[in-house]
């Protein structure tokens, strides 16, 4: 059974008017948004402290990169046409538009008045690079949307860059780690990292950037320290063929986690197939603490994903290969549960005891973080993917969507639901622990998208 959006809470695109204003950023609410959703722990939870409007905003594209909250702000760029807009977090209406050159997967992270972008697509360039046409970074003025500087590289942008130190740090598709002057846009430093970095956005964490590359084999992670303007350590991992690049990893206590994938061949019906395996790092050594396979399933398209988050103690995670999300203990590896949701590629968020997923069949499940139970299920148009949702102010759910939308609804509005007695999302019945990996007692393997 599809759910329909609840008319209370969300309304169609045609009901807002929405219009090109040059009115300044409110000064209200949360200022500085400097990594990938927000923090290490890529768990994207900030408070603005204002008024919030609720409702589903259009965007000039489909977004696949985190709306940024700031500033009593929304930043959201669009992904095949490039737009970058900023609309009025109380009202919805547009605050101004601006133009990247090229893709934007990139999070228009934000920090003392400016907002900073990478863009770039991901078709094979020239050398071994990935990205052609235009690539780099740009700034713009956080209250009128006009471009300060632009920084081109020879390789995409598509991870977000990253802001610490009082420098701008972006990896890219042409192997390399820029440091930038966020005032100027002026080179400071342009370090080698051999590998193909194609959205594996980096986790900034006491000064050390952590974050994951793939061509040529052997696909590696790597810490560098931005003090030092060196690596901290480099870790090859040779049983990965897939996917490294693609995930931007999670920090807390000391602990590094990201996902990767290894290509197995294909099933009696020629479909490609991957296992997918989550792997967990002392965050100062590189040393891997523990590892679990998540399972095999069809190859996912266009990017593996499957981003964790890291919220009270436990990783959260969701597999495009398997279909299922999981939770395991941070510290020691065990798996805590593991439910079949259908594909998930964002990084989920939470709030207190609820886990907030959302998959590539356009649905938000709500879950109790120490159980995995379903507790609420929206449905959407579009998919819900590579970005994640956010909460505001432990009241509001951000979601992107490439049906080209940011929709916004209060939790307490998202319907009550349970797990169906088949299985299936439903709003009936239950069933523990369906998911897992293939060949488990427990497993189902999803399809992928």
């Amino acid at each position: 059974m599809r759910l329909i959006r609840p008319a209370a809470s969300l309304v169609t695109a045609a009901a807002i008017a929405v219009t090109l204003s040059h009115a300044p950023a409110s000064a209200a609410g949360q200022g500085e948004w400097t990594q990938y959703r927000y923090a290490p722990t890529k768990n994207a939870n900030v408070q603005a402290g204002q008024a919030v409007f609720t409702g589903a905003i259009p965007t000039a594209g489909e977004v696949r990169a985190t709306p940024v909250v700031a500033d009593g702000t929304i930043f959201v760029g669009s992904h095949g046409s490039g737009e970058l807009q900023a609309f009025d977090l109380a009202t919805g209406e547009l605050r101004w538009q601006s133009q990247a050159p090229n893709w934007v997967h990139s999070e228009m992270i934000h920090s003392g008045g400016r907002v900073f972008v990478g863009f770039g697509n991901r078709f094979a360039g020239e050398d071994g690079n990935r990205g052609t046409g235009e690539s780099g970074v740009l700034a713009l003025d956080a209250d009128t949307g006009e471009t300060l500087w632009r920084f081109d590289t020879p390789g995409e942008v598509m991870p977000t860059p990253v802001l610490v130190g009082g420098a701008l740090y972006a990896v890219t598709g042409d192997k390399h780690l820029y440091k930038l002057d966020p005032a100027t846009g002026t080179e400071g430093k342009k370090v080698p990292l051999g590998h193909v970095v194609s959205m594996s956005s980096p986790a900034e964490e006491s000064g050390i950037l952590y974050f994951g590359s793939g061509t040529p084999e052997p696909y590696t992670f790597f810490a560098y320290d931005t003090a030092a303007d060196d690596f901290a350590w480099t870790r090859h991992f040779g049983e990965f063929n897939r996917g490294l690049d693609d995930v931007p990893p999670a920090v807390a206590e000391g602990i590094v986690v990201t996902t990767a994938n290894t290509a197995l061949p294909p099933d009696v019906f020629g479909t490609p197939m991957e296992e997918h395996t989550i792997v967990a790092m002392d965050a100062a050594t590189g040393e891997v603490l523990w590892r679990d396979r998540l399972g095999a399933g069809p190859a996912p398209v266009n990017n593996r994903s499957g981003a964790p988050m890291i919220h009270d103690g436990k990783v959260f995670v969701g597999s495009p290969t398997t279909g299922t999300s999981y939770a395991y203990d941070l510290h020691s590896g065990q798996r805590l549960w593991n439910k079949y949701t259908g594909p998930v590629k964002a990084a989920p968020a939470a709030s207190g005891g609820t886990v907030f997923f959302t998959t590539t069949a356009g649905e938000v499940l709500a879950m109790d973080a120490g159980t995995g139970e379903l507790t609420g299920r929206l449905s959407l148009d579009g998919v819900l993917a590579p970005a994640g949702p956010v909460i505001v102010d432990d009241t509001y759910l951000v979601i992107p969507s490439q049906s080209r939308e940011v929709v916004i609804t209060r939790i307490d509005q998202i319907p009550p639901a349970s797990w169906g007695a088949t299985g299936s999302l439903g709003s009936a019945g239950s069933l523990d622990n369906i998911g897992g990996y293939l060949g488990s007692a427990e497993g189902l393997v999803g399809s992928s998208s």
